[in-house]
């Protein structure tokens, strides 16, 4: 599997599956085939691809230890960028069908709608997450700022989640919600477990434990 990944069409081919999802919707732009209400299937469309995607990312790591599939590695800055790529295009679509790129009724809107303002955070800091992602960046921050920064993707996660979550309470149908929060439970859990795992390998033997008195 690792010489599979690590295959100079791997990358190429991870990057057009990536675009499948764009693809789709242009093409049912073109043939009138995004349903009733167009606008709503497209906000809607590039939103769920941004969770996904935020959740394929935070996969990468688990995923790599657990099976040694250290090829995963090289993917995971270019499907962070993906995510940013459908919540950019989330965000255009709804300024363009929803607000009609109106910038003050946009930031009105913002402003006034709890689980609109959410989204818009994650955006925000998901941005610079986006600008980082390149090998410049890394050496000009050093290794250890960077990777700091791009713990923000934890944060974003759960902002994700409670869009999404808000989004559907007017409907009051809260399915897809439960998955997500379970995938996204899980790989941070997972993150949480591998990390105390860590800190109790690296302690020396005996540390920690009550002394007894030697009188």
């Amino acid at each position: 599997m690792n010489k599979l990944l690590l295959h100079p069409a791997a990358k190429p081919l991870v990057f057009l599956l990536c675009l499948l999802p764009f693809a789709w919707m242009v093409y049912g732009a073109f043939t009138n085939g995004l349903g009733a209400n167009p606008a709503e299937y497209l906000i809607r469309s590039n939103g769920d691809w941004t969770l996904r995607f935020i959740c394929i990312v935070l996969a990468v790591t688990p995923l790599r230890v657990m099976t040694k599939w250290n090829g995963l590695a090289r993917f995971r800055r270019m499907l962070g960028l993906f995510a940013y790529f459908y919540v950019v295009l989330h965000l255009l679509s709804y300024s363009w069908f929803d607000m009609g790129f109106e910038l003050g009724d946009i930031a009105k809107d913002i402003a006034k709608r709890p689980f609109i303002l959410v989204g818009f955070t994650g955006f925000l800091l998901l941005t610079p997450l986006a600008a980082t992602s390149f090998n410049r960046a890394i050496k000009a921050m050093g290794a250890k700022r960077w990777q700091l920064l791009h713990k923000l993707v934890y944060v974003i996660s759960g902002l994700g989640l409670l869009h999404f979550f808000w989004m559907r309470a007017g409907k009051n149908n809260f399915n897809e919600v439960f998955i997500y929060a379970a995938i996204i439970a899980v790989l941070l859990g997972w993150r949480v477990w591998n990390y105390a795992s860590k800190k109790i390998s690296a302690t020396p033997a005996g540390q920690g434990r009550p002394q007894l008195s030697k009188r």
